[in-house]
């Protein structure tokens, strides 16, 4: 009984025909002494029905017997359902099959949750739905997921194939490089005692591959990151890899402007408008408080800096006067919020080194707080008249160091939106998409702790031109050639003009990350040589794939766009990994296990 048509193929064009579809029974139903037997495959489903009358008994009981996600083949003619029984719902609701035989291909148990109920995610222990992934996977939101997923990756590869870029996979079997984030280690058997890492990035190959001459060169790569996870991570990834020779950060721009817009009309018909928007680093975290704002809503941070330079409030005027800032923002409508809600965001402030945070509940035309009897009548007019103060509205506000100013505003602003989201007072239609370009950030950034210099991006960013001499001079005021791209307050990747002059790499590495040179030359020596053999000016991008396709399918996790992803502690349920290995494995590979004992 080899199946004949899919089971979302089906319409009114094929009745009279005789038919054999294949799938898992999706649902059973006995109504009237007539069995109705949805089958389903990753296509779609079709309803065939049973009829004791028309078939031999055995193979009626053989139908009743059938439970939900049994496998089976069911040949039968195709007719129309009866009048008024039409399911609009799927497309092959016109129709049905009247099955004449009946191939039980395998029985299925009893599931451990159901597998054709669309509240599954919701109501189901996502432990239970990892455990269970390949009964997950069954669901036609995972399927759709996946189908999407496969799109775009074809779509992405022509993408590149029409701009001329070539695909070259890059080994996954690196050196360490423990600069960025924790390393996989591999051990090396015919080498004992050494170590390869899995790649964090394979930054260094593309880098090389320029070298080489590749001038064009993309990737749908494997990337593994130890690092604790959330719902945006997981300790393998996959990104959308890109390197291209002789270009300028426009270039990049350009290039990533139409392969997104590539992808949004493949994966959701819809047309994103370019070029997108671009901010600076210091404006971004000036009007959102974050490098990675969600533009589609205001409630943006204003600067009251002047206005409190001489105020009589004590904590904005001693903050101004040892070299911060005072910013607020208005949540519109949110002057309701609860004490436990204000004790969240003060939370919030006190992560950041605040010791609490002053706002101000404007109810029943009164402004309700501590803080405002310290204020001058110029200091609130220029409140109200800056924040376009109302009724309703909840003002908050951070005294601190421009930096720490801006991330204290700018988490609770997010927190604000989420509120007035949940309350239905801010509307944020699901179908849009604020792309934008945050550019112009600094080259480094300081550690106090350890007292030097690190980057902000990595090490093989190029420096503004004109700013190469303040390398050594002045480091604080180098620009990075550094770009990020954002959609809806989601980072979907970043990248850079790298340095192609050894002797620059060479100063960035040594002199300004005060990296030893003998650990420069075990860690990049390579790399470093290579540019001593003509290395054309490149640069490029990395998009995090796995967020790109949980943005087109509606998800807040990337759990649900891999097929099979690792819990929040980094373990596969289903296999059980990791897991322990053989006494043997580790003596081949010249290891002993020192492990602390459980309490």
């Amino acid at each position: 009984m080899k199946r004949t048509h899919h089971c979302n193929e089906l319409r009114s064009a094929h009745i009279g025909q005789t038919v054999t579809l294949s799938g898992w029974v999706h649902s059973r139903r006995d109504l009237g002494g007539l069995i109705f037997i949805d089958i389903r495959d990753r296509e779609g489903r079709t309803q065939t029905v049973f009829d004791p009358s028309d078939l031999p008994a055995e193979l009626f009981e053989c139908a009743a017997a059938l439970r939900s996600e049994c496998v089976v083949s069911v040949t039968g003619k195709v007719r129309q359902r009866p009048e008024g029984t039409n399911n609009v719902k799927i497309p092959t609701g016109e129709i049905e099959v009247a099955a004449g035989a009946l191939e039980v291909l395998n029985m299925a148990d009893v599931l451990p949750f159901p597998v054709d109920d669309p509240e599954v995610a919701k109501t189901v222990n996502e432990e239970l739905r990892l455990q269970y992934r390949y009964l997950d996977l069954r669901r036609p939101e995972m399927t759709r997921n996946l189908r999407l997923r496969s799109k775009v990756a074809t779509a992405t590869r022509f993408f590149f194939d029409e701009q001329g870029f070539l695909e070259v996979e890059t080994p996954t079997l690196f050196k360490s490089t423990p600069e960025g984030a924790r390393e996989f280690l591999v051990p090396a058997r015919l080498h004992p005692g050494k170590f390869y890492a899995l790649p964090q990035s394979p930054q260094q190959f593309k880098q090389i591959l320029m070298v080489a001459g590749v001038e064009k060169y993309f990737q749908l790569a494997r990337c593994y990151r130890d690092e604790d996870l959330r719902a945006d991570r997981q300790p393998e990834f996959t990104q959308i890899d890109i390197e291209m020779s002789f270009i300028e950060r426009e270039d990049i721009y350009a290039l990533i402007e139409e392969l997104l817009k590539r992808v949004w009309k493949t994966a959701l018909n819809i047309d994103i408008p370019t070029p997108f928007k671009r901010l600076s680093f210091e404006e971004a975290l000036n009007r959102y408080g974050i490098d990675k704002p969600d533009t589609r809503y205001g409630i943006e941070l204003v600067d009251f800096t002047e206005e409190f330079r001489a105020s009589a409030f004590k904590v904005f005027s001693g903050a101004i006067a040892v070299g911060g800032v005072v910013k607020a923002i208005n949540a519109k409508g949110l002057a309701d919020a609860t004490q436990g809600q204000i004790e969240t965001m003060t939370e919030y402030a006190k992560s950041f080194g605040a010791k609490g945070l002053a706002y101000i509940k404007v109810e029943k035309g009164e402004w309700k707080s501590p803080i405002v009897k310290f204020f001058s009548s110029a200091e609130k007019a220029a409140l109200t008249e800056k924040l376009k103060i109302e009724e309703g509205d909840l003002i908050l506000f951070a005294a601190d160091q421009w930096l720490n100013a801006c991330e204290i505003l700018g988490k609770i602003r997010i927190y604000c939106a989420d509120l007035l989201k949940s309350q239905g007072k801010l509307m944020v239609p699901a179908d849009r998409f604020d792309f934008l370009w945050v550019v112009d950030f600094p080259l480094l950034a300081y550690d106090k702790e350890q007292n030097r210099w690190f980057s902000s991006h990595h090490p093989f960013t190029a420096p503004v031109a004109a700013d190469i001499p303040l390398l050594t001079t002045d480091p604080k005021k180098v620009r990075g050639q550094h770009y990020d791209i954002v959609v809806n307050g989601v980072e979907l990747g970043g990248g850079s003009i790298r340095i192609h002059r050894p002797d620059v790499q060479k100063t960035v590495f040594e002199d300004v990350l005060q990296i030893p040179a003998e650990m420069v030359k075990a860690r990049f020596g390579y790399m470093l040589e290579a540019f001593r053999f003509g290395a054309p000016p490149h640069g490029g991008i990395a998009l995090g794939f796995d967020r790109l396709i949980a943005i087109l399918c509606g998800t807040s996790s990337i759990r649900d766009v891999i097929a099979f992803p690792k819990t929040a502690k980094g373990t596969c349920l289903m296999t059980e990994s990791p897991a322990p290995v053989e006494s043997k494995q580790l003596r081949d590979l010249h290891l002993e296990l020192r492990v602390a004992k459980k309490d």
